[in-house]
This record gives structure tokens, sequence and C-alpha cells, in this order.
């Protein structure tokens, strides 16, 4: 099956601690059906030094399932994504406005 969200889409989140929050795909996990949101969903990941990098604290986004994410389109709203074959190609495009993605 294609994929509805990919890397660089700009997304709001649906639920969770972060619900209406905006931010960037930075990676998607097809396999695990969960997608990394830049400045979202942070815990705090407790690291040991070692000789290239500081120990303590450090914040990291962890993954957000896809389901809990919807695309935002050029209204700045939360919408799905379709697909349609333009020119003999699948392209996707937002629900609301039928603009291609």
């Amino acid at each position: 099956m294609a994929a509805k969200l990919k890397k660089g889409d700009k997304v709001v989140v649906l639920a969770g601690k972060d619900k209406g929050k905006e931010g960037e795909i930075t990676s998607v996990s097809p396999k695990t059906g969960k997608a990394v949101v830049d400045g979202l969903n942070i815990a705090i990941r407790h690291t040991r030094q070692s000789q290239n990098s500081q120990g303590g604290r450090i914040p990291q986004a962890m993954p957000i399932d896809l389901s809990n994410l919807a695309l935002v389109d050029s209204n700045g709203k939360p919408t799905r994504v379709g697909f349609r074959m333009e020119d003999g190609k699948k392209v996707r495009f937002a629900k609301t406005t039928g603009e291609v993605v």
C-alpha cells in the first residue's frame, strides 16, 4: 500500500499529549506504522558519557502512530490523504481542498 504520509510532510497530532500541535515528519517507519515528528512527543533519554558524546539527560523525539497524525492542507487545517491518477502518475491529494500534495 502506498504511504499517505511521507518524510517532510507538515502534520498535526490528532491524539495524545501533543494533541493539536504541528510539526514536520523527520522519518517514517512503514513496518511499525509510526513516524517521528520534529519537536513533538519528546521523551528524556538518559545516556552514559562516551568519548564522542556528552552524557546526561537528552531530550529525544519518539515515534507517533500514523493513525494519530493528519496532513495539514494549504488552509492550515487537518485533512485526509487520497490518491488519484494524473498524467499516468499516482499522486497524493488533500481530501478537503482537492489540491495535489
